[in-house]
């Protein structure tokens, strides 16, 4: 006898949970999705980090001060890295939104 690839009974559990439609948070979408942008310093991937997701200090390279945990930042790092992408990815800094705005591109 063939076997039918029917369910057999139906859940209303798992039918219910795609009808609904659940609601998107596209904060939360977009914090995630890094951001490519291009400046007179080179081509940067900048990811907009939460307040929910920052969990650890760091120092804010644009103005020395420290960004505690639960204020909202950016993570930024080059595109257009002379070494590849690995070490471009290891050398993030992690900004406030104003610093980054407002960095100076004078060349060292």
């Amino acid at each position: 006898m063939p076997r039918s690839n029917r369910p057999r009974r139906r859940t209303g559990a798992a039918s219910r949970k795609w009808a609904q439609g659940a609601e998107l948070d596209l904060d939360r979408a977009r914090a995630g999705i890094p951001e490519r942008q291009s400046a007179p310093d080179g081509e940067w991937n900048v990811r907009r980090i939460t307040p929910g997701s920052a969990a650890k200090d760091y120092t804010c390279p644009g103005c020395g001060q420290m960004i505690r945990p639960g204020v909202e930042h950016l993570v930024a790092w080059r595109q257009d890295s002379l070494f590849g992408a690995e070490t471009a990815l290891a050398e993030r800094r992690h900004w406030h939104p104003h610093c980054w705005k407002t960095r100076s591109f004078r060349y060292r």
